[in-house]
């Protein structure tokens, strides 16, 4: 920064003042010989001197004159430093105040918006866990209801096969031969714990099958026919029952997989999304306050250079007009000399 020093005259304005003194002692002292001469020619010998002294007084007010005016230019030249560096360093400090301020408000936006942003990522991330637990414990049941009626389905095929042989070998009297098949042995299991027979027909179905030839039974096969079909039947439909629970309970689990993986899959796009937009607004945050700290250092580096630039143009504009007071008293002094000479 320009910051012009006004030439330092102090030993030249001493040397001026002893000058002055010493030519005013010098005029008293010629013309206190002039007016002791006596003839025309000690007059002519002295005006010569006296004119010398006056020339070099004359250069002298020049001088002093052509250098106060030097001076005063680089003053001025300072002084209008000092206006306009002082102008632009109050501009440059209201900007960085205002900045600080502005930077303040934005850092506190920006870190609600990462806290608000950072509890919506925490709840979706939440919300994703409980989908995908939601999903396993789904397929979990699922898996046991499907083993369950696995088990239904098998179960009731062999009970189904082992009726469907009774009742045909008992249409066609062939009692005997079925009593010693492995349908025989299902059937037998089949009346001792199904809860579905009645006290009655159990025990029906027991004494029969627990023959060996049949033989006895078949005057009451038609009976035991009777009953077995009624068993077929109810089992068909209990089997037709288990089959559309199963069925409705396939699509119930079909209908949660693709709403619990479409909850998925937009939760973590949001988690994705607002992970990246977390990551930014850090980097934001930081930035800003790296910003603010400097503005911060910046500032207190201008307002300490502006109070010294005060003092300094008021320091030089007590000395300026020292100076000035200084100057205008030697001119002083040396026109009333020329003035005592001239006269």
């Amino acid at each position: 920064a320009f910051e012009p020093k006004p030439p330092n005259t102090a030993a030249p304005k001493r040397a001026l003042v002893t000058m002055v003194r010493s030519s005013m002692r010098l005029a008293a002292a010629v013309l206190g010989a002039a007016l002791g001469g006596a003839s025309a020619s000690a007059s002519d010998t002295v005006a010569n001197p006296i004119r010398k002294v006056v020339n070099l007084l004359q250069e002298m007010q020049r001088k002093v004159t052509e250098e106060g005016e030097k001076e005063k230019a680089l003053y001025d030249k300072f002084m209008c430093y000092c206006s306009s560096g002082t102008g632009d360093l109050d501009a440059s400090l209201s900007a960085a105040d205002a900045k600080i301020k502005s930077l303040g408000t934005e850092i506190e936006a920006a870190v609600q918006k990462k806290a608000k942003t950072e509890a919506d990522l925490k709840q979706h991330q939440a919300d994703r866990e409980a989908a995908i637990t939601a999903m396993k414990e789904a397929t979990a049941i699922r898996e046991k209801e499907a083993a369950a009626y696995a088990a239904v389905k098998a179960e009731h095929g062999a009970n189904a096969a082992a009726l469907a042989k009774a009742i045909k070998a008992l249409e066609k009297g062939m009692a005997g031969a079925f009593l010693q098949s492995y349908s025989a042995d299902i059937l037998r299991k089949l009346t001792s714990h199904s809860r579905d027979i009645g006290d009655e027909d159990r025990k029906t179905l027991a004494a029969f099958l627990s023959s060996t030839s049949g033989d006895a039974y078949a005057p009451q096969s038609g009976e035991i026919t009777g009953i077995l079909k009624t068993i077929q039947d109810e089992m068909h439909a209990g089997f037709a029952d288990a089959t559309a629970t199963e069925e409705a309970a396939v699509k119930s689990y079909e209908e949660l997989m693709a709403t619990r993986t479409k909850e998925k899959e937009v939760l973590s796009q949001s988690i994705e999304t607002k992970t990246a937009r977390v990551g930014e607004l850090g980097v934001s945050i930081a930035e800003m306050k790296n910003d603010k700290e400097d503005t911060e250092e910046a500032l207190a580096a201008d307002q300490k250079f502006l109070l010294e630039l005060k003092k300094s143009c008021a320091t030089k504009t007590a000395d300026w007009e020292e100076r000035s007071k200084t100057r205008a008293e030697e001119l002083v002094a040396l026109a009333d000399t020329i003035k005592v000479l001239n006269d």
